[in-house]
């Protein structure tokens, strides 16, 4: 049981309820300890040593406002497969095997930005092969654009059920 509650994740909000990361259990009861944080949402859970017990953290709150330039989201195979959900931007198919498209073909102009690259099954990708859009019978769901850092944080919403993390990450 030790073990599990050290693997959980804990989200980290600015004192502006602003979300900055997700961290671990053990950072964030470090921070407890030395008092950078207060508790915004406790587990059930507990860590305890032999002189202390602490409540397991969900969501933890910098006492102290810190200024912050988000990192920028790189640009990967991954990280547009995450963005576009791991739907084929053109036919809306999934559990397909993904490539990378070229919304302008590189031989047309287009570059590789995020505005640029979606997901494509390889049917779609070879139907539409070095073509423009207009020249196709093909559309896109959505127009591609430059994901926003909090995706990454809603996707442990999503996958691991931290639902209390909801309301902080504006998802609801």
């Amino acid at each position: 049981m030790y073990h599990d509650n050290l693997s959980k994740k804990v989200l980290l909000l600015n004192s502006s309820y602003e979300p900055i990361t997700i961290i671990n259990v053990k950072k964030a009861l470090i921070m407890l300890i030395t008092e950078k944080v207060d508790y915004i949402e406790k587990t059930n859970h507990f860590v305890r040593s032999e002189k202390m017990s602490f409540t397991v953290p969900e969501i933890i709150k910098l006492k102290t406002y810190i200024f912050l330039k988000h990192q920028k989201i790189s640009l990967t195979r991954k990280n547009i497969f995450k963005r576009d959900k791991n739907i084929c931007q053109y036919c809306g198919k999934t559990n397909v095997i993904l490539t990378i498209d070229h919304v302008i073909p590189k031989n047309k102009g287009g570059s590789d930005t995020w505005e640029n690259l979606v997901s494509a099954c390889k049917r779609c990708n070879f139907i539409k092969g070095n073509t423009l859009l207009k020249d196709t019978k093909m559309c896109l769901l959505q127009k591609p654009k430059k994901p926003n850092y909090l995706i990454y944080m809603q996707d442990y919403v999503l996958h691991d059920a931290y639902e209390s993390w909801k309301p902080y990450l504006y998802m609801n």
